[in-house]
């Protein structure tokens, strides 16, 4: 019984199957965001949607049958168990905001298909290296948000009259959303020189900050890529050398069937 459980939960077909359940009730959790679907299919939607429910509950206890405490200690497994435990609970008006949290089930895509938890892993590698930079990021808002509210402050109160709603319109410069034509200029009509400060903000946040950070990543999921490789190369390089001590014994064996005969 055992044997047969772990061998069902281990096979690709049962990970290929939960997974198609995970797409699928995707869709459905999309359709049932529209009031006209709702009113005309509503009861299978959520017919369907409980179906999927009942699926991912077996599966967990599948797997924790077959993983027993194991199960427990993996990061991946916890998270499934969260995802589905917060599904099984009723969205009575008390705990309506489960009801909007039921879409955290689409996330075990991540849990499932093994590239997504790559790049995952990737990330969670490289939070010490994210937090610096951001920590670096977070000094430079500051700095310049005190600048612009104290330059510009009194003449547009409505993006630099606080220290928050500064940093809030320097987030936006930093995103290139209209800062140019919809905040610089602007500025810059009243106090000339305000483009020194503005290109500096621009520079150092967006075209040096967020391109280091994205460089830490790219090299994190680069790093994790060359140890697939590697992992890849050694297990071609243990099915080359198992092959050959079965021919070397193959071949030892035709010699002792002649001698024999």
């Amino acid at each position: 019984m055992y044997a047969t459980v772990a061998t069902l939960v281990e096979s690709a077909k049962f990970r290929n199957f939960i997974t198609a359940m995970i797409v699928f009730n995707g869709i459905t959790l999309g359709l049932m965001t529209s009031k006209g679907v709702m009113a005309q299919y509503g009861t299978v939607l959520v017919a369907l949607d409980w179906i999927v429910i009942a699926i991912f509950t077996v599966e967990i206890a599948l797997r924790i049958y077959v993983h027993r405490l194991a199960f427990f200690k993996d990061p991946w497994s916890l998270f499934d168990f969260f995802v589905v435990a917060i599904s099984l609970v009723p969205a009575t008006d008390e705990f309506s905001i489960l009801r909007v949290l039921r879409v955290l089930r689409l996330f075990r895509l991540l849990t499932v298909v093994p590239q997504m938890r790559k790049i995952i892993g990737a990330l969670v590698s490289v939070i010490p290296g994210i937090g610096s930079v951001a920590s670096i990021l977070l000094l430079l808002f500051y700095v310049f948000a005190i600048m612009a509210t104290s330059m510009y402050g009194e003449a547009f109160p409505q993006w630099f009259g606080t220290l928050g709603a500064s940093m809030y319109t320097l987030f936006q410069v930093m995103t290139l959303e209209s800062w140019s034509m919809g905040i610089a200029r602007p500025v810059m009509e009243i106090f000339p020189h305000a483009w020194i400060f503005f290109v500096t903000f621009v520079l150092l946040s967006t075209f040096v900050m967020v391109n280091l950070l994205i460089g830490i990543i790219v090299d994190a999921i680069f790093a994790i890529k060359e140890e697939q490789n590697q992992q890849e190369a050694h297990e071609d390089e243990e099915k080359r050398r198992l092959k050959e001590q079965l021919q070397t014994l193959k071949a030892q064996i035709e010699r002792l069937e002649k001698s024999l005969d």
